[in-house]
């Protein structure tokens, strides 16, 4: 599962990162509590070279008459994307990478609340995720939208969630968007532990209208407890 991610990272610096020509209707950075349905930064390549541009986090399939015709799709298992109808093509003729700096999953608490943690890469690079899009053109005016590929998570994570994200180092992303032929399958497997770091934040980000760079600092409360789920 992977239902909020943030992005603090400038578009230019992206751009630079994944030697891709940026659009001019990027989505506007930083922004710390990226949602369902909100526009997200990806990357495409075709003939003409890589693009980073806007697209919708919420796959529409084809015969959607309308946005929310149907389940909202915001990530695509791993495991069964190849066989379901709404993403085997996807999968086969339009995969892309989401960017982002981090994402958040939830745990349970004593007092039946959700407590967020935020995960990002060790080493402080930018997390390539994984994705597949589509172009919905039912009304007017076409929508490119978008899933995150899942799979099940690495023992690190699974304390928090058992599903994440599938995170693409560098020198797999040309495999993943097609640039270097078949066999992007073999890389929808989960990171190695020592990819990933987390820690406990505040509720505030349960809200969609939160924002702001607290959102990314360590819930003091739970400190200890996030260093020890770490170690």
């Amino acid at each position: 599962m992977c239902g909020r991610i943030a992005n603090t990272m400038p578009q230019d610096a992206m751009a630079q990162l994944f030697a891709a020509k940026p659009d001019n209707d990027l989505p506007d950075v930083p922004n710390y509590n990226v949602c369902p349905t909100n526009a997200v930064h990806s990357i495409t390549a075709d003939g003409g070279g890589r693009r980073l541009q806007s697209m919708r986090w919420g796959f529409i399939p084809s015969w959607y008459k309308k946005p929310n015709d149907g389940p909202l799709l915001i990530n695509a298992r791993a495991e069964t994307i190849a066989k379901k109808p709404a993403f085997r093509v996807a999968c086969r003729e339009r995969r892309c990478v989401v960017v982002a700096t981090g994402f958040y999953e939830w745990t349970k608490s004593e007092d039946g609340g959700r407590d967020p943690w935020y995960i990002s890469r060790s080493d402080g690079a930018p997390l390539a995720f994984a994705s597949i899009w589509q172009n919905w053109d039912v009304e007017e005016t076409p929508i490119k939208t978008c899933a995150i590929v899942t799979t099940g998570a690495n023992t690190a994570i699974s304390g928090i969630h058992h599903r994440m994200p599938v995170i693409l180092e560098p020198d797999e992303i040309a495999l993943w968007l097609g640039e270097k032929g078949k066999g992007a399958a073999t890389l929808m497997q989960a990171a190695p532990e020592e990819t990933l770091q987390f820690h406990r934040v505040s509720r505030d980000v349960n809200s969609r209208l939160s924002s702001g760079p607290l959102l990314l600092q360590p819930h003091l409360k739970t400190l200890d407890q996030a260093v020890l789920r770490q170690s």
